[in-house]
């Protein structure tokens, strides 16, 4: 990850509200900072020069050109999280306990999400995906996987949840069906797909109460959000991410089949009085 990116992170809620806004276009925008004065930067978000300058100052840097010449150099070697996932393999390749300590390794990640998370805001999404009347989960790559099991596990726990399909939804029709009463969970981890995100703006406007599950408070399903639920690991691989976005996603089910049990029962002696032994496989002794 970037020096600058990590700096956000860690002082982000340290920020007044006119320097989180600088960091906002930061993350946003790179490039805007890269190649353009002080003075420019700050008429594009809305600041003052002064406001951007403070904001360098913040996060450590001498001024703005220490930060433009760092956000350049980032810009010109970028690795995907391809480079990040391998780099932290070859670190256990010569380990004779390889597997075991990728598994630990996915360990760590878990223990440091939970120093990070709040109890409350996992409880608040809990709640809400109680009490809405629908429930929209969105994505793409590789979040795609992670958005349809938690669709497949809301339907199994309380119904009336669906997965934004983009090959195949009517987008018109998805975006008419949803109101003040409806959740969209985004879950949206590094390289940020658009429509993920494009959707939160679009329905936030329609009032519907919108859950971001992303990577850091500050990404940029974040500015949409009306709750974030952040699942940040040490390194920018969302091949990584995935184990501890799962524990966490996880978590939220078990909250909703403990706080919502009587729905939780009703639906479980559904499913379970319909016999279905032509789809399943029971597991014989010979």
């Amino acid at each position: 990850m970037a020096q600058y990116r990590k700096k956000i992170q860690e002082e982000f809620q340290n920020l007044s509200a006119g320097l989180k806004k600088v960091a906002k276009h930061l993350l946003d925008n790179p490039r805007s900072f890269a190649m353009q004065s002080a003075v420019k930067v700050a008429k594009e978000i809305g600041v003052s020069d002064a406001t951007v300058i403070r904001f360098c100052y913040a996060l450590g840097y001498s001024g703005f050109s220490e930060l433009q010449q760092e956000v350049r150099e980032h810009l010109m070697n970028v690795p995907s999280s391809l480079h990040e996932f391998q780099a932290e393999k070859e670190k256990l390749a010569d380990n004779t306990h390889f597997y075991i300590n990728v598994l630990k390794q996915h360990q760590g990640h878990i223990h440091s999400v939970i120093s990070q998370l709040r109890e409350v805001d996992l409880h608040q999404a809990v709640q809400r995906l109680i009490e809405t009347d629908q429930i929209l989960v969105a994505g793409m790559r590789s979040s795609f996987a992670l958005a349809h099991w938690l669709v497949f596990t809301l339907n199994l726990v309380r119904g009336n949840a669906r997965l934004y399909q983009p090959g195949s939804d009517d987008l018109l029709l998805l975006l008419s069906q949803m109101n003040e009463r409806s959740t969209y969970v985004a879950i949206s981890f590094h390289r940020y797909a658009r429509e993920t995100i494009k959707l939160a703006q679009i329905l936030k406007e329609k009032g519907v109460f919108v859950i971001g599950i992303t990577d850091s408070e500050v990404a940029p399903v974040t500015r949409y959000a009306d709750l974030v639920v952040p699942v940040s690991i040490p390194v920018k691989s969302t091949i990584d991410a995935a184990p501890s976005v799962m524990a966490v996603l996880n978590a939220i089910i078990a909250g909703i089949t403990i706080h919502d049990r009587e729905r939780f029962e009703r639906r479980k002696a559904t499913y379970e009085a319909h016999q279905l032994d032509s789809f399943f496989q029971e597991e014989h002794l010979s």
